[in-house]
């Protein structure tokens, strides 16, 4: 039997770390937290300084057993869980569980599972953090005083199964907020002009910028038209350039915030996938010859910060692959999203030496999509700026002023690795013009006119919700994922081309907690209460009186509400058909996977139907269905055969209509390319032009 007995929560991490620790250290997984309040009740004690009562989580008995009896027969035991508040609270439940000394040195905690930092981290064992325990307990009862006082309040008032807490309902808030921006939105037109100039045989385009040098704005066409009425022929003097150098700095290292945003622009993933992917990364990954090895450090963090060794590693690479010039010589000194905790580094690459294509045969598609991505941000951070040439043009026509913007790179620098991806999707490119000196003289080729209106702001994106919770201080790294995914489940939004759509269901709760429990939707003061977690944390306030504060407030208007809540009942929206069984109308219910068709004498009849979309295409394979638009359990959208099991047509490319003009068949689909979609053929080598 092993002398050592190491305790982690998952058995990809204990199987990673047995490896490095040697045969003297037995290492087993709790599988997370072995303990945690009753899903039954309450579990608080609010008369008793909110004293929480703690069980064994169903079916962990055997687990807990099992540790149990190793614990006896080792010499110590550690305690390796997550270095952050929920691993501390892990780790007490654990000691509580076995009956270990909490004095002792027990604790064992590292950035990253690689041999070198795991065998480190054991030469220093700590008592556990009680004040990390206690922020995370605070945590708990304030999520259980919201959720099991509200929740029933909404189940007996509006429907079974609904849920409320701080950090989802203000998520919740923000989409219904912008849902409300957009529909109350009043476009405002406005005009363009857009110049093709030439000087010589080199072509450049300008936009119209002013009279007289200065800027004016065309609101509409009679604007235009005076504009174009001032224009004398088509020669426009080069009244001014402009030649500037301009840097551009590489972004900093990935936060859990940042990795999700991005993971969400380039490589669409949810913010569920970017953490699962990542937790894999983290845990290890077995390397062949090498070894298992955790190829990236703790993913969930908001720091930028890297530790000296990591720096000088990345920068002697750089050196090595790119050249001195690319190498940063000076410390990075990024600040932090204010209220950051600082407890990690930032994520990146546990070594910059395992570059993604040493690594790719042993990582899945995903896992190498997300491994590339932080090892590509964590390089570029520790590299030079850009350098870019800018040339700006003023070109005039009797007082008609057009300007022209121009770059190119005259320096890669980091960008040589990586770019940061906007919201919008657009990357800078370049745009270089021709030499130009003022006094010269350009020829407009054309001048066209372009109505045009505002745009309402767009609908929440998963990235831009963790980044807009994180800009407002609401929630923290470990919430995000978790927060996005209850919504959705509870129905209170919908994700329709990746952007978030209030429910009506959605719309029903936040007007009620809004009315009843306005401090729960005061985004000050669940940041003020994120805040306070933060405090108890660094051990500069107690747990119970933090609780006790909000609670002095919160279970008055609980009291209220239960009394003056009315009663609302959501009507089924009418599908428009009738039931084929009975002949009554049929109407949308909302399912666990999404809304289907259900007659409305139910329980009386229980024809359901799934809701199909007919894409205007007859079946290629029988040519007696149609094609329709299905989900499969993943919600990955594909096409099939309306007459299924009679006819197994299924395609996950959407077929098109007509025939394809080369062969003549109906095998025509929609291949979704990186820069679009073009149109091929299934039965021969026809291809069509990639559309946007």
């Amino acid at each position: 039997m092993a002398d050592y007995l190491v305790i982690v929560e998952s058995p990809a991490k204990a199987k990673t770390i047995e490896k490095y620790l040697g045969k003297k250290f037995k290492v087993k997984a709790s599988m997370g937290h072995i303990r945690d309040l009753p899903k039954s009740q309450m579990g608080v004690d609010v008369e008793h300084d909110f004293e929480p009562r703690y069980i064994t989580i169903r079916g962990k008995g055997p687990i807990l057993k099992e540790l149990k009896q190793a614990a006896k027969k080792a010499k110590k035991v550690y305690l390796a869980a997550d270095p952050d508040r929920e691993g501390e609270a892990i780790a007490w439940h654990l000691a509580n569980s076995l009956n270990l000394d909490q004095n002792d040195k027990l604790r064992v905690v590292f950035n990253e599972i690689t041999k070198e930092a795991v065998k480190e981290s054991f030469k220093s064992p700590r008592k556990i953090d009680m004040d990390l325990v206690d922020a995370q307990q605070a945590r708990r009862i304030l999520d259980r005083l919201v959720g099991y006082n509200i929740s029933p309040i909404l189940w007996k008032k509006v429907k079974k199964g609904l849920s409320a807490g701080r950090v989802q309902s203000i998520a919740l808030r923000l989409i219904i907020d912008r849902e409300k921006e957009i529909n109350n939105f009043k476009p405002e037109e406005y005009w363009t002009i857009d110049g093709n100039f030439k000087k010589g045989r080199k072509a450049f385009q300008g936009s119209f910028y002013g009279i007289d040098g200065k800027k004016k704005k065309l609101k509409n066409a009679e604007d235009v038209k005076e504009v174009m009425s001032k224009i004398k022929g088509k020669e426009f003097d080069v009244v001014n350039v402009t030649k500037k150098e301009r840097l551009r700095n590489p972004a900093a290292p990935f936060t859990t915030s940042s990795l999700q945003q991005e993971a969400a622009r380039k490589l669409n993933f949810r913010t569920r996938k970017t953490m699962m992917l990542a937790q894999q990364l983290y845990e290890g990954i077995a390397l062949g010859k090498q070894g298992t090895v955790g190829l990236i450090t703790y993913m969930r963090t908001d720091s930028t910060r890297i530790a000296d060794s990591a720096q000088a590693e990345a920068h002697d690479y750089v050196v090595n692959q790119f050249g001195k010039e690319f190498a940063r010589n000076k410390k990075r000194t990024d600040k932090n999203q204010k209220g950051s905790q600082d407890a990690h580094e930032a994520v990146r690459p546990t070594s910059v030496l395992r570059a993604p294509q040493e690594v790719k045969e042993y990582l899945s598609r995903d896992q190498l999509r997300l491994y590339k991505l932080i090892w590509e941000r964590f390089i570029a951070s520790q590299m030079t700026p850009a350098v870019l040439d800018t040339m700006r043009v003023d070109l005039e026509n009797n007082g008609v002023s057009f300007r022209a913007n121009g770059s190119k790179v005259k320096f890669a620098g980091f960008m040589k690795v990586y770019v940061e991806s906007s919201d919008d999707n657009k990357e800078e490119k370049e745009n270089i013009l021709p030499e130009l000196e003022k006094g010269d003289k350009v020829t407009s080729e054309s001048l066209e006119q372009r109505q045009h209106f505002t745009q309402p702001p767009p609908r929440y994106t998963e990235a831009r919700l963790v980044k807009t919770l994180e800009e407002i201080g609401i929630g923290r790294p470990s919430t995000y994922s978790p927060t996005l995914d209850t919504i959705q489940r509870r129905n209170y939004v919908s994700l329709t081309n990746k952007r978030f759509t209030p429910t009506e269901l959605g719309e029903i709760v936040n007007e009620l907690i809004e009315e009843y429990f306005p401090e729960i939707l005061d985004v000050r003061f669940t940041a003020n209460m994120e805040a306070e977690l933060d405090e108890i944390e660094h051990g500069k306030a107690k747990w119970v009186k933090a609780i006790d504060n909000f609670y002095k407030r919160f279970e008055p208007n609980v009291e209220r509400a239960d009394k003056e809540m009315e009663k609302i009942e959501i009507k089924d929206e009418p599908a428009g058909i009738d039931c084929d069984v009975c002949g009554a109308p049929m109407v949308y219910k909302m399912g666990k996977y999404g809304k289907f068709l259900a007659c409305s004498r139910f329980p009386e009849c229980r024809n359901t139907k799934p809701i199909v979309k007919e894409i205007g295409v007859t079946c290629p394979k029988c040519g007696k269905g149609h094609v329709i638009e299905r989900k499969s359990k993943k919600k990955r959208i594909f096409y099939g055969c309306d007459r299924y099991p009679d006819c197994d047509y299924v395609s996950w490319d959407k077929p098109v209509a007509r025939p394809c003009p080369k062969c003549g068949e109906h095998a025509l689909v929609e291949k979704k390319l990186k820069k679009g979609i073009q149109v091929q053929c299934t039965n021969c080598d026809y291809k069509e032009d990639t559309q946007e």
